[in-house]
């Protein structure tokens, strides 16, 4: 019993761990001169780095409804940003999921790295200390949007909960003005410039991603 128990935890404690996907001939979200992306403003991407000098969020000019999109990610101390999916009007961002992207220092739930801000936290927290890359895999497959954060799923959200505007199904109120359930399931990626008080800057790099038919 003892081993079958002990064989049973391991089966288990393996399962949580999830590998990063083969992007091999996957599509760069962002091209080298920037030219996919909408007013790019003062953001750079050099050697490979993507980072915002700015404010400014950058935007995919495409839009993407279902897809896989993988990428790493570091921070500074106080950085605060995060990555819009399917926005329904990029001059409003909070019209998008927003995928929380800093270093936790706000100490809320809701708006720890890899929260749905305001929405739902991440199962546990997986960041990796201030000035280490990171690692998330997106998935958004109709109303189901996962988050893979550094080898673990901590985001396994199903948006048809979200039938209340300003409420989350636990209860919670949120900001949005309309429910989840009802936001565009198809629209552009975007990328919040610099933000917060630190003015402090995220690093982005291998930003793939693969429309799922």
């Amino acid at each position: 019993m003892k081993h079958a128990l002990l064989a049973l935890l391991a089966t288990a404690s393996l399962s949580l761990a999830v590998d990063p996907p083969d992007t091999t001939g996957w599509k760069d979200l962002i091209a080298p001169d920037l030219s996919n992306t909408v007013a790019p403003g003062k953001w750079e991407l050099k050697d490979g780095i993507l980072v915002a000098k700015d404010h400014d969020t950058l935007w995919t000019k495409d839009s993407y409804g279902d897809y896989i999109l993988d990428l790493d990610f570091k921070v500074e101390k106080e950085s605060n940003s995060g990555i819009f999916l399917r926005s329904g009007n990029i001059k409003d961002v909070l019209s998008a999921l927003e995928i929380q992207v800093h270093d936790s220092a706000d100490g809320s739930k809701y708006g720890m790295v890899a929260a749905i801000y305001d929405a739902m936290p991440p199962s546990k927290s997986m960041a990796k200390p201030v000035g280490e890359w990171n690692h998330f895999t997106i998935t958004c497959k109709g109303p189901l949007v996962s988050v893979v954060f550094n080898g673990e799923e901590v985001i396994n959200a199903d948006l048809d909960k979200w039938s209340e505007a300003g409420k989350n199904p636990d209860g919670t109120p949120n900001k949005f003005k309309k429910a989840l359930k009802d936001y565009a399931r198809t629209g552009p990626i975007g990328l919040q410039g610099l933000h917060g008080k630190a003015q402090a800057p995220v690093y982005y790099r291998n930003l793939k991603i693969k429309v799922l038919e």
